[in-house]
């Protein structure tokens, strides 16, 4: 059976100290799914060591049935505001227009239609009136948005994104995640960093949950039960029914 991601047996270590164990879960299309957990669980490097961004010590990853060398083209990343220099002189229209970088073949630049279809992209996460803004001189929510724009533009089949509602407004927020719902519901496959719990089981139709090795995978009636968060959360009784799951 052909999975949109296929994970099995995947290690991950820094300078010797064990940061994955084992981690194995594979992913139908058509959902959208959150990766949630402890502090220091390995959230961002399980997402990271999916795209190829980190070395991993072994496993393997398939997503779209092949290595990610092999389909970054239909792959969208967008990553943690705080990997990004805002401060680098781009409008947001160019910075939407990167997206589309992939499909464009070597040396090519962006024609007429590709600006179309990039001013087309913000409109869709409501930021058409920023287009040439400079992207540093926007708010946190209205650069979560144009990122989130820029993926839109790659026109890819799976996105990753990588706690994309830190630092943004409430608007933004409802935003992206109906943008989220949308393009889960035209069969793509979508993976969040996340770690609101208070607003898992709402935003996300599946979960994962680590804690440096999988806990659990599956649908979130199956993961959002309270013996299975415990399972993640040792310790942390209080803060999880304070965000809902009473134990």
């Amino acid at each position: 059976m052909s999975y949109a991601i296929d994970v099995q047996n995947l290690f991950v270590s820094y300078h010797g100290n064990e940061a994955l164990k084992n981690i194995q879960f594979s992913i139908h299309n058509h959902n959208l799914v959150g990766i949630i957990g402890p502090n220091g669980a390995g959230k961002s490097t399980l997402l990271k060591s999916m795209l190829g961004l980190i070395p991993t010590d072994k496993g393997d990853v398939k997503i779209l049935g092949q290595r990610i060398q092999d389909v970054r083209k239909k792959i969208a990343y967008v990553p943690q505001r705080s990997d990004i220099d805002w401060d680098f002189p781009i409008s947001v229209l160019d910075t939407v227009l990167i997206g589309t970088y992939p499909n464009l073949g070597l040396f090519k630049r962006p024609q007429k239609h590709h600006k179309e279809w990039a001013h087309e992209c913000l409109e869709k996460v409501g930021m058409e009136k920023f287009a040439h803004k400079q992207i540093g001189q926007l708010s946190g929510g209205q650069q979560q948005r144009v990122f989130l724009a820029r993926a839109l533009a790659q026109n890819a089949e799976v996105f990753f994104l990588d706690e994309p509602f830190v630092g943004v407004d409430v608007d933004s927020e409802e935003t992206i995640v109906k943008i989220l719902k949308g393009l889960r519901d035209e069969g793509k496959t979508v993976i969040v960093v996340h770690h609101d719990l208070s607003k898992a089981s709402t935003y996300f139709n599946q979960l994962i949950l680590i804690n440096k090795e999988l806990i659990e995978y599956g649908d979130v009636s199956t993961v959002f039960r309270p013996e299975v968060m415990a399972k993640a959360y040792r310790g942390q009784f209080s803060f999880l029914d304070e965000v809902g799951v009473s134990l």
